[in-house]
């Protein structure tokens, strides 16, 4: 069945410098193994599959796929895809859309040309037991004192993160065999002319088909790192993301909300569309 087809750059305004996501806006019909099969094709971080929503208040339903599972959320595939639903004629029952997945409803905005999500609550959180943090320095090439500190971060993809020193030493990161953990890693920018309007460096490792793969902008770390920045006093909101350096990216994640975290955090970014067409499935 031939079904309309975009591939969405996210993250960036400029085309080919932030995170891509396919995405298959009319998924309706597709059995999962259908869907795996096309991600494992694809071989990108993520593909997204849009269908009709199944609870009240959502306005279109989507799955999300690496090449090897399904996630319940995940960040840049949440924007991609409401991008090229709204480009594709999707229109908001309400002001701002509202994406159904597996961790629930997400609400989005629209802030003149960029959109953002409502982060959804964490699944797992908390400090990391030390025998983790002396495992996770090893598959990162660390010693151990250089992580300063450690915390469960999980809002569905399973994310732990390790603060280190600054930017320096995130970007100098040589990950090796995760051993199955999701790894964000994450420094503070000194504030150079280079930087920009960055306040941190992130970087997020994930294991894929039996090798550590690195993805160049992860909206779901950022959206899980933000709180615990900003409560231990390393952030403040709102504030940008730099991530994509070491893959040759520039992606821009942008962080909002209520520093006192009675509101939703938001995570926001541009997106544009590289390849519209059709796909037969």
């Amino acid at each position: 069945m031939r079904r309309r087809f975009r591939q969405v750059d996210v993250f960036t305004a400029v085309p080919f410098r932030g995170n891509p996501v396919a995405v298959v806006l009319d998924g309706g019909g597709l059995a999962p193994e259908e869907m795996l099969r096309f991600a494992h094709w694809t071989n990108l971080s993520e593909t997204t599959f849009v269908l009709p929503p199944t609870v009240p208040g959502a306005d279109y339903r989507v799955r999300i796929f690496t090449p090897d599972r399904e996630l319940p959320f995940a960040g840049h595939p949440t924007l991609g895809t409401c991008h090229a639903w709204l480009e594709g004629g999707g229109v908001p029952a309400g002001g701002d859309p509202v994406q159904e997945c597996g961790a629930g409803l997400v609400p989005l905005r629209r802030d003149g040309g960029r959109l953002a999500f409502a982060a959804p609550p964490l699944v797992r959180s908390g400090r990391v037991e030390e025998a983790l943090v002396v495992r996770i320095a090893g598959v990162l090439g660390v010693e151990r004192a250089a992580v300063l500190d450690a915390e469960w971060v999980d809002n569905g993809p399973g994310w732990v993160a390790v603060l280190l020193a600054d930017a320096r030493d995130v970007l100098a990161v040589e990950p090796g065999d995760l051993g199955g953990l999701f790894i964000g890693v994450v420094g503070p920018r000194a504030g150079d002319a280079e930087d920009g309007d960055a306040a941190v460096e992130v970087r997020a490792f994930f294991p894929a088909g039996g090798v550590t793969r690195e993805d160049p902008v992860t909206g779901s770390l950022n959206a899980s790192l933000a709180p615990w920045l900003v409560r231990t006093g390393r952030v403040t909101l709102p504030y940008v993301a730099r991530q994509g350096s070491a893959l040759g990216r520039s992606g821009r994640v942008h962080l909002a909300g209520d520093a006192t975290g009675q509101g939703p955090l938001w995570v926001g970014g541009d997106c544009v569309t590289c390849v519209a067409g059709y796909v037969e499935l």
